[in-house]
């Protein structure tokens, strides 16, 4: 019980005045929530600070491929997707594919283009491709990396495309992408029912967590941050596109055959997110697991020429066999 004083007043009255105990509780609780006020403050800030300096960019590459490197001869494509971006793509055609290929690169590099040598890898196994360059990246406009909550759009324009094609009439289609692009191919499948396919590498499961997987700290300090990332990429990308991650995604998959690849210390993507991600999938998801710091998957520099690394080529090419080979 709070203990009081009394005073008279001029007028003859009596004043009741807190008493020191009660004061000090007042300021202590006064400057504990000006405390958390300050931290709640640098927490919102980080996100647009980080996250910012990231996406608010459009990437040109100092590094591109050409098909020629590889003997292909590829259409370049110019195609606008539903919310008005006209995106740049790449088609290696084959005659009467068994599938067909969408190529998707990372975040701030490769170039998609440096997947030509899978194209090549996979026309001498009867498969198409079609590489795309994602919004603000390469030739493609766009002025902000919208981390897979927007690219999906620019595989819907490519699966329009090949859909508008006589010669891939009935032809499958496969999502096949790599980091952002792994994490936007797994995006596309639970957005896109036209698509037949998958291959994820490297994918995060969501932006928020592999922002804080990323962060060094103990997880119930950098768990923290989360709420104030979802907030900074729901404001920027809008609340309606919240649900476009890929451990939710993946849970529209239906019966669609996915490959889902990792490596075990992935120093950009750590391998949490693919627990996560298979946490949420259908059980008939196939998975490989690569060991090492293996980003990119392929081993010993042949991601230009994923053919050398012969476990990789012979994993990739049985899945899409057994599954599309028919």
């Amino acid at each position: 019980m709070m203990t009081v004083t009394e005073s008279k007043s001029d007028a003859g009255q009596t004043a009741v005045t807190p008493s020191p105990t009660a004061s000090k509780t007042r300021k202590l609780l006064l400057a504990l929530a000006l405390l958390l006020l300050l931290v709640a403050a640098i927490l919102a800030a980080i996100p647009p600070l980080v996250i910012g300096g990231m996406v608010n960019q459009r990437v040109t590459f100092s590094q591109t491929w050409t098909g020629a490197e590889h003997d292909l001869i590829p259409n370049r494509l110019a195609l606008t997707t539903s919310d008005g971006y006209q995106i740049v793509a790449y088609e290696v055609t084959a005659e009467q594919p068994k599938a067909i290929i969408i190529f998707l690169s990372g975040i701030h590099n490769p170039s998609v283009t440096a997947f030509f040598g899978h194209a090549r890898m996979l026309l001498d196994e009867g498969y198409a491709s079609i590489l795309l360059e994602m919004r603000a990246h390469g030739d493609s406009e766009g002025e902000v990396i919208a981390l897979g909550y927007e690219e999906y759009l620019d595989v819907q324009a490519v699966v329009d495309y090949i859909k508008e094609q006589e010669q891939y009439a009935n032809v499958p289609i496969v999502v096949y992408g790599l980091s952002m692009g792994g994490a936007t191919a797994v995006n596309a499948i639970g957005q896109i029912p036209e698509i037949d396919g998958l291959i994820s590498l490297s994918a995060f499961s969501a932006w928020d967590e592999v922002f804080v997987d990323n962060m060094g700290l103990p997880e119930p300090l950098a768990s923290l941050q989360r709420p104030f990332v979802r907030l900074y990429t729901s404001l920027k990308y809008g609340f309606d596109k919240r649900h476009i991650t890929p451990k939710q995604q993946i849970q529209n998959l239906g019966d669609r055959p996915a490959l889902i690849i990792h490596s075990t210390d992935d120093s950009q993507v750590p391998f949490a997110n693919y627990e996560r991600i298979m946490a949420h999938a259908p059980d008939h998801v196939e998975t490989w697991v690569r060991h090492g710091d293996l980003h990119f998957i392929v081993q010993d520099g042949h991601f230009l020429n994923p053919q050398e690394d012969a476990p990789y080529a012979a994993r990739i090419i049985h899945f899409l066999d057994r599954h599309f080979g028919g």
